[in-house]
């Protein structure tokens, strides 16, 4: 055997053997990808910060005087964007809590006057139908209460609750040391991306032969075009459903209209589901000032969602992303049972990423074939074109 087969049956090999070891040690196995991914998350926040800064330093980039090619544009065009970019996030979440947390502060003081009269209410309408019924007041009457073990359940309640609140702090903690330290670990992406883009792109060359290294060029660029469109497409529909719920909400006079909207824009980024999430937030605040309105404010949703999932969505993500909506449908499934809302988010762009990849091969080889594309296959097998005959003409 050449050199080239013994290494490929070696790599199987060596492949069959550890995938047997981990199928016997699963549960090992497991515990040890949730503790790299646990040490790596904070590194991985910070690539994923870093990519979503990218694309608005990029266009701040090219529009922070092009035709300037002095020494000192070149030297400060990257921390101006960058500092610019970072800017504009923070702007936009500080705006989003800004309309957020007063409005919610209100309803739930609302909340606060209203459920003590409530209780009131509904405690005299109980007792008054307890008059009703003599036998029923008689047998609660002389229900036995254990006070030592009410005492005992209070105590170990008391005690749980002092634990999760510890637990809750300390995620809160763990969290926020993570988002810092990815915002460090992405500023410096940002401001090194050029060199690390080089390091890669000379490791590939030495370490994978010619033919590897365009695959795997051409999956992430395939990758990064796909990434960018959605992020970009989600974002605009997200803002354009924000916009209509506010102004839909402003003219039918309904309470917490800008909370209402920002709340559905701000959901609306997660695929699908993200906008019926919110409509149901909403629904429950506007509850409190009234449930009739609340009702109004669904019915006017559910008109606006079937609006945008059949006008907006497809026109602003669809077509930039490429995908159908089955299979749109399909990764926000798979993914969400993955990975949660994290996985609805990013699984629609990578099984874009792949089904466009495929797609592009399998033309590749049916044109090597000699195989016909058709343009669209159900049309070609329901309705078959019927091969035109040509008219014999006569000789003379």
């Amino acid at each position: 055997m050449e050199k080239k087969e013994i290494r490929r049956y070696l790599f199987i090999a060596a492949l069959a053997v550890a995938v047997c070891v981990i199928v016997q040690n699963f549960v090992i196995f497991q515990q040890l990808v949730l503790l790299a991914l646990k040490a790596l998350r904070p590194i991985i926040i910070g690539c994923a910060m870093a990519y979503i800064f990218n694309i608005i330093m990029n266009f701040l980039e090219k529009h922070y005087f092009p035709k300037k090619q002095t020494k000192f544009f070149k030297a400060s065009r990257r921390p101006v964007c960058l500092i610019l970019s970072f800017s504009i996030v923070i702007g936009i979440i500080a705006l989003v809590l800004n309309i957020i947390i007063p409005e919610t502060i209100r309803a739930f003081k609302i909340m606060y006057a209203e459920i003590p009269p409530l209780f009131i209410k509904g405690r005299d309408f109980v007792l008054d139908k307890l008059d009703e019924y003599p036998d029923i007041k008689n047998e609660i009457e002389h229900i036995e209460i254990d006070k030592a073990a009410l005492v005992e359940k209070a105590t170990n309640s008391a005690f749980g609750l002092f634990g999760s609140v510890l637990s809750f702090i300390g995620a809160i903690t763990s969290t926020i040391t993570n988002i810092i330290i990815g915002l460090i670990f992405a500023i410096y992406l940002l401001l090194r991306k050029d060199k690390l883009y080089t390091d890669i792109n000379r490791m590939m060359r030495v370490s994978l032969s010619e033919s590897k290294v365009k695959k795997i060029k051409r999956f992430f660029a395939m990758a990064h075009e796909t990434f960018t469109s959605f992020f970009i497409g989600q974002f605009g529909d997200a803002l354009l459903l924000g916009t209509l719920t506010f102004l839909g909400a402003w003219l039918l006079k309904l309470p917490y209209a800008a909370m209402c909207g920002t709340i559905i824009g701000v959901t609306a980024l997660i695929p699908i589901v993200g906008a019926l999430v919110g409509a149901a937030l909403c629904a429950l605040v506007i509850c409190t000032v009234s449930p009739a309105q609340a009702v109004v404010f669904l019915v006017f949703l559910v008109i606006l969602q079937q609006f945008d999932n059949n006008i907006l969505y497809p026109k602003v993500v669809g077509s930039s992303v490429g995908l159908p909506g089955i299979w749109v449908l399909a990764a926000v499934t798979v993914g969400g049972s993955l990975f949660g809302v994290l996985g609805m988010v990013l699984g629609v762009p990578l099984a874009a990423t792949i089904y466009k990849l495929y797609f592009e091969d399998l033309e590749a080889k049916e044109a090597a074939l000699g195989i016909p594309v058709p343009d669209m296959v159900e049309e070609v097998a329901i309705t078959p074109k019927k091969p035109v005959m040509k008219k014999k003409t006569k000789k003379k």
